[in-house]
């Protein structure tokens, strides 16, 4: 078993965020701190995008701390871009983050320490912070007849571009921005499409200014403090309306249907008597939090979420989450790195095994 004073698990925007106060507070990697990512290089989620999501095409990219990411090729794929700055970036503040390594559980240590178990080796730490994402726990609902639907079915993360969809008729259910972008991209090469949502989309015109990011971050807080699980900032903000979905609307891409109530082999049915015949559904659907690996912590709450005091978990005040729920946004994971290590400090020069400084804070 390896010693630390803190882990850090997943090197996306927040961990390495996280990573870099750790660095400014002072901790070295190895006995100071570890980053470990189960992926197999540089990037985060950003290294699994689909190819046809351009680095121009990118909303809200905000740099990580301490350095700046200039001069990219908007028409390069953003998971090339973003991975080459990730990559810099590791190498300028020398973060050394260890992958590939899989997280598989964080269970009670001893002297009241954490014990993080890995693909890699036991870890033995103070403190830990969590900022796994949501990119490897896609959602996809249940719907009555799922199962006999003789057509392609895939999600989002299975999404490489439009050609592949090419002469075949297309069924894209999800209302965020995923669920829009792949319509608009697929719609020239598809013989036909369907767009679903669960809720009528909600378009936002205008720019989005600071107070309405502060009115939409503190939706999602709410959830979070309450113990119910997150919801993405862009499900309370809406959708923006740029030229591309003005011409989505006009062209009639853009017409959205309502969930329908079941599949059936050659596609979907309303319980109204309509339907349409599908090669393909796409389910642009979401993604859960990934932290089942903190489960032998017991950090839920009854309403299936886990209540959190900024970025610490009410449950266990050695365990911080960043990009979970609120600061599940580029500028938000930022903020949310500086935070959970401002705690994570208090904590540490509380002595060992010492908690009452960090709740007291």
């Amino acid at each position: 078993m390896r010693g630390t004073e803190v882990v850090v698990v997943g090197a996306g925007q927040a961990g390495l965020s996280a990573a870099y106060h750790l660095r400014r507070a002072g901790l070295t990697p190895g006995p100071g701190f570890v980053v470990l990512d189960h992926a197999p290089g540089p990037g985060g989620a950003w290294q699994f995008r689909w190819p046809s999501l351009t680095y121009g095409k990118v909303h809200g990219m905000h740099s990580l701390p301490g350095m700046e990411l200039t001069g990219a090729d908007r028409a390069r794929p953003s998971s090339e871009v973003i991975a080459r700055y990730f990559e810099e970036y590791e190498r300028a503040f020398g973060l050394e983050v260890l992958r590939p390594v899989e997280v598989r559980a964080v269970r009670e240590g001893e002297g009241g320490r954490l014990r993080v178990e890995t693909s890699a080796g036991v870890w033995s730490a103070r403190a830990l912070i969590n900022a796994t994402g949501t990119w490897d726990r896609p959602f996809v609902p249940r719907v009555p007849g799922q199962e006999t639907f003789r057509g392609r079915q895939l999600h989002t993360v299975g999404y490489r571009g439009p050609e592949e969809f090419a002469g075949l008729r297309v069924v894209v259910v999800g209302g965020g921005a995923s669920g829009t972008q792949h319509l608009l991209e697929l719609a020239p090469y598809a013989a036909a499409t369907a767009w679903v949502t669960r809720r009528p989309p909600v378009f936002r015109e205008g720019p989005f200014d600071e107070d309405a990011g502060r009115a939409a971050v503190a939706m999602v807080e709410e959830r979070v403090r309450e113990g119910l699980p997150p919801r993405s900032v862009v499900s309370v903000t809406g959708l923006p309306l740029n030229d591309a979905i003005r011409e989505g609307l006009r062209s009639g891409v853009l017409d959205r249907l309502p969930m329908f109530d079941r599949m059936t082999p050659e596609g979907v049915a309303w319980a109204d008597g309509r339907a349409f015949p599908a090669d393909v559904v796409l389910w642009a659907t979401g993604f859960r939090p990934s932290v089942g690996h903190l489960a032998p912590l017991r950090l839920r709450e009854p309403g299936g979420g886990i209540r959190l005091v900024g970025t610490r978990a009410a449950a266990d005040p050695r365990v911080h989450l960043v990009g979970y729920g609120p600061s599940a946004s580029t500028i938000g994971a930022n903020r949310a790195g500086r935070a959970a290590v401002r705690e994570v400090r208090r904590l540490l020069e509380g002595g060992p095994g010492s908690l009452d400084t960090a709740e007291a804070a």
